[in-house]
């Protein structure tokens, strides 16, 4: 099996976290500082290259009543744009609260906030992809995935 690669997708910066090769667990890669919407993609294809990605799921930041704001406009069209660029399948995961779960469990680790705002969104990124792994090992296992 190939690996999936997740991105928390953020105006300032993007999360990325990548399955094992099994697709059992996922590790937090890096965080990236925006640059322009090209030189991201061209990032991200690279760790796509290089890490043997077949796969990969944004985020999808939903308001907390389920409806689509001008974030999820963002990162849906992100998504377009990373499908384009790297000829894979792109798949929008709800992200509602991950990074407030990511900044709690970061706290919870005494993680100084200086530390925690360099990874907070690679460790979002890292939840997202873990729920999406064993959403889909779930599926499979009830016979509809």
């Amino acid at each position: 099996m190939a690996r999936i690669l997740a991105v928390d997708w953020g105006h300032v910066t993007l999360g990325l976290a990548v399955s094992d090769d099994l697709r059992i667990t996922a590790q937090g890669l890096t965080s990236l500082r925006r640059v322009s919407e090209a030189k991201d993609l061209e990032v991200i294809g690279k760790y796509v290259r290089d890490l043997g990605v077949e796969t990969v799921v944004v985020g999808l930041p939903k308001n907390m009543d389920g409806s689509l704001g001008p974030s999820a406009e963002a990162a849906r069209s992100f998504a377009r744009s990373l499908e384009r660029a790297l000829a894979l399948p792109v798949h929008l995961w709800d992200e509602r609260l991950t990074t407030l779960s990511a900044e709690r469990a970061l706290i919870d680790a005494r993680m100084r906030r200086r530390e925690r705002r360099a990874i907070v969104d690679q460790v979002a990124a890292t939840m997202i992809l873990q729920d999406f792994l064993d959403y889909r090992r779930a599926a499979a296992e009830r016979g509809d995935g």
